[in-house]
């Protein structure tokens, strides 16, 4: 199992910048990992990516050198561990609200004696070729471990699930948090950021990574400033502001 370098940046204190892809498509995983990406979330939680599209995408990011994470809507061990036998680097699994729900994850990630997940010689051993113990220890070594803080629920229990032995990091969910506190689509609300400020401090005591939306400059910036480090933006809004910025310039020189 490679390196994970998403891992290395963040335990080394430097910022790591990635988008979700929430398109089922290889191709703009692998674009992201050639624009220079420090790892890309394949987004099978709200995009339709299923099993055999995510694993092509892992193939991709494979090839362009970028870490591939995958975010699972769904926390059951033999739904995670089907999608880690897939080559997966790690994984983000969003509406965590207890410690227990936490250490779940931490369970269908991690082998034995660390967690719980089922052995299979799938990709990721090189289809059955490396040594079995060898490929354990580095699995539960480089396989990243997030969860989503993104409810009310979640924010009461914030210092329990950020203590949980196993987890790599705390993922903030801005947009959720946003709509469970009356604000819907104000990211940048005091409320929110109120919230997600304490999220971040709480997640640092803890010596977790904490993480976020980075998706426009002012909120990247602000998270930053605040210590966060693992900042996620989104492969659609990129092409979607490539496209508009194109369109702008040629249309307003073109005088159309």
């Amino acid at each position: 199992m490679k390196e994970n370098t998403l891992k290395t940046r963040l335990d080394a204190g430097e910022t790591a910048l990635g988008p979700f892809v929430g398109f089922p498509s290889p191709a703009m995983v692998e674009m992201m990992g050639w624009l220079g990406f420090d790892f890309v979330i394949i987004d099978c939680e709200h995009g339709p990516a299923d099993y055999e599209t995510a694993e092509h995408m892992i193939r991709a990011a494979e090839v362009a050198e970028v870490t591939p994470i995958l975010r699972i809507g769904l926390n059951a061990q033999q739904h995670i561990q089907r999608y880690l036998d897939s080559g997966a680097s790690g994984v983000l699994i969003p509406l965590v609200n207890t410690a227990a729900e936490a250490t779940d994850v931490v369970n269908s990630v991690k082998y034995p004696p660390m967690g719980k997940r089922g052995m299979f010689g799938n990709r990721p051993t090189r289809y059955g070729s490396m040594d079995v113990g060898e490929y354990l220890e580095r699995a539960n070594e480089q396989t990243f471990v997030a969860v989503q803080i993104e409810t009310v629920e979640g924010i009461a229990n914030q210092a329990e699930i950020a203590a949980v032995d196993g987890l790599d990091a705390v993922f903030i969910g801005p947009g959720d948090l946003a709509v469970q506190l009356g604000v819907p689509g104000q990211q940048m609300h005091p409320k929110v950021l109120e919230a997600a400020g304490q999220l971040v401090r709480t997640i640092r005591d803890a010596g977790k990574h904490a993480g976020t939306l980075g998706v426009t400059l002012e909120q990247t910036r602000y998270w930053h400033e605040r210590g966060v480090r693992w900042l996620v933006s989104s492969g659609p809004r990129h092409l979607q502001n490539g496209a508009r910025g194109y369109l702008e310039e040629i249309r307003g020189s073109l005088g159309l």
